[in-house]
């Protein structure tokens, strides 16, 4: 979907397609009609912009075949489909029965995640539609932050230097401008703005800078406008924001059965206390534990924010919350100004098939109908700030 801030830019919304498994491109082709075609449809939309997950063996398959780069254009466009952004975070297997900590490997210490990221750049540059601006790519806040050194700090900044001249080269050849945003996230190395300002500074700005993901951004326990503010500062823009809300505890300590239902296999659920605002360190285990079962074992004084994306149209029942407010917060400081802060947005709810069972889909169908919920419900909070949606025909 695209929608028109007051200050003139096109906004693109749309939402990640890692909640899906397919990881070569047969698979990802039967997803168009899957999932997102009935998920525009549910919408009512003309226009339904996608963020692609494209694994690393697809991705190289991508970048190395014109053609078929082609037709999965071709097959996006007849669908009323569209994307500007891809989700370079993960590199492999991200709906694999436990991913945990694989999700962080490799990371911008080695070459596999620079040659894929140039992969995704390639391939992007051939999907944009021609009146899209630029493109844009998220990725990982450099590593998890164990183990991790000044060599490594070392071998990450060779790493960012070499990305920044291939999509400078990617730019030359395509004529397409593609940037990457590096997310910020609960345990890594950069895991709040402050972290991202210190280990991001001195890069090349025209084609690096942050993916701000809103459940991130809460569970750090970040002000949205403070936190802003310290990356403009920084001369470091938002190349994407990922629309996402967090699990969310008043009192941990009396809600235990209910935070118990939560525990899963999968992925990571990063837990941190209200402590580790404004600290140094926020992964202090004062205030922090790296997942949500260890939270609960170690008894950590509430409020908890959890690193768990709840879709954003359905909070959970109480006495448990979401960080909607957060997310409310981010977009008003995003897009209530004379020009919009970001124009690329992602809804990243990848959590859909680990929910507690009573919440999450039992069909393809029920999935496709959450999906455009969620989209519904983010681009009314944008309309209510403001922006215009507009109506876009795309022609094969």
């Amino acid at each position: 979907m695209r929608l028109r801030h007051a200050g003139g830019r096109t906004i693109h919304l749309g939402y990640c397609t890692n909640v899906h498994p397919a990881e070569d491109l047969a698979g990802i082709l039967a997803q168009l009609d899957r999932y997102a075609l009935p998920v525009r449809t549910a919408l009512g939309a003309d226009l339904l912009g996608l963020g692609l997950w494209l694994a690393a063996p697809v991705a190289a398959e991508l970048a190395a075949d014109a053609g078929a780069r082609r037709r999965l254009r071709t097959e996006l466009t007849v669908r009323g489909l569209e994307v500007v952004t891809l989700n370079g975070f993960p590199y492999a297997a991200f709906q694999a029965p436990v991913v945990k900590g694989a999700v962080y490997q490799p990371d911008w210490t080695t070459q596999q995640r620079l040659d894929y990221t140039l992969d995704l750049a390639r391939v992007l540059a051939d999907l944009l539609p021609d009146d899209a601006a630029r493109g844009s790519i998220s990725t990982l806040p450099l590593a998890w932050r164990t183990p991790w050194d000044a060599a490594s700090a070392d071998a990450a900044r060779r790493r960012l230097d070499q990305l920044a001249a291939g999509l400078a080269a990617v730019e030359r050849d395509s004529g397409r401008a593609i940037r990457v945003g590096f997310e910020p996230e609960p345990g890594c190395v950069v895991e709040s703005s402050a972290q991202a300002v210190s280990a991001l500074s001195g890069v090349d700005t025209e084609r690096l800078g942050v993916c701000l993901d809103l459940a991130h951004l809460a569970c750090a326990w970040e002000e949205p406008s403070v936190a802003l503010d310290r990356l403009a500062a920084a001369g470091l823009p938002v190349v994407k924001v990922q629309v996402s809300a967090a699990l969310q505890a008043s009192d941990p300590a009396g809600e235990t059965a209910a935070l118990r239902r939560w525990v899963e296999p999968r992925f990571l659920h990063q837990t941190r206390t209200v402590g580790c605002a404004g600290s140094h360190d926020p992964a202090d285990p004062r205030w922090a534990a790296d997942d949500l079962d260890l939270a609960l074992d170690a008894g950590l004084p509430g409020p908890w924010r959890v690193h768990y994306h709840v879709p954003l149209h359905a909070p959970p029942e109480p006495p448990l919350d979401s960080t909607l407010p957060v997310l409310r917060a981010a977009l008003a400081a995003l897009f209530s100004g004379v020009d919009a802060g970001c124009d690329h947005l992602d809804v990243e709810t990848y959590t859909w098939g680990v929910l507690p069972a009573a919440r999450r889909p039992g069909t393809d169908a029920e999935l496709a109908i959450g999906i455009a919920a969620e989209l519904a419900f983010a681009r009314d909070e944008l309309v209510a700030l403001g922006l215009t949606p507009t109506e876009t025909v795309v022609t094969p």
